[in-house]
């Protein structure tokens, strides 16, 4: 499988695209197109958060929990939350990211298991869309998550075939990133009954008025 340093490379040339793309032709705002390029290099990152490897994953869990709690700020502004309230949202967000999911991820999943799915692909962006309150930044920054977060899936199958020799061999790990499903119903089922959660999620918060979000 494609390292951490190929994955990471990779996903931030995407990203410097993507966000270049998004501010011209497309006409966002450069502090978005930076803030896109930025989330499609995370999103690259973000399969590995299942693997056994250490410092990377430590590394991934600590950016988590510093900038999912960033991006509800403005969610938090809008509701009216006090100083302190933001504050204290941001300080137990980070505790919560950092050490409690990291340890209920490492003991729940599995490295190449559902993880690396498409349906997870879906998972991380809708996280990102449903996180982010402005309309049309948070359809750029689902996307750009799916996006680096895809290059990882499509990496891991390149470097699953051995280009050795005149003909090409697949290896063990062939087929185990680009997927729909996993060997484990439960696992796959846990998957898709997220996936169709947030999926509900973001159609009730599209049909809100744009007044009730500050679109």
């Amino acid at each position: 499988m494609a390292g951490f340093r190929t994955h990471i490379t990779v996903s931030s040339a995407l990203g410097i695209a993507y966000g270049g793309i998004a501010v011209q032709p497309v006409g966002y705002t450069t502090e978005a197109g930076i803030l896109a390029a930025g989330v499609t290099a995370v999103g690259g990152m973000l399969p590995d958060l299942d693997s056994d490897s250490g410092i990377p994953v430590r590394e991934m869990f600590g950016l988590m929990a510093a900038v999912v709690p960033l991006m509800l700020v403005p969610r938090l502004l809008h509701a009216g939350v006090s100083r302190e309230g933001i504050l204290a949202t941001l300080l137990f967000g980070y505790l919560f990211i950092r050490y409690f999911v990291a340890n209920l991820f490492k003991q729940l999943t599995v490295h190449r298991g559902m993880y690396h799915s498409i349906p997870a692909m879906l998972i991380a962006g809708l996280c990102a869309y449903l996180a982010y309150p402005d309309r049309g930044v948070r359809i750029l920054l689902g996307l750009g998550v799916m996006v680096g977060f895809l290059s990882h899936l499509v990496l891991d199958e390149i470097y699953s075939v051995d280009w050795r020799g005149l003909k090409p061999k697949l290896k063990s790990s062939a087929g185990s990133a680009v997927k729909f499903g996993s060997s484990s119903i439960p696992a796959t089922a846990t998957c898709y009954l997220i996936l169709g959660g947030l999926v509900y999620l973001a159609y009730l918060d599209f049909q809100k008025k744009g007044g009730d979000l500050g679109w």
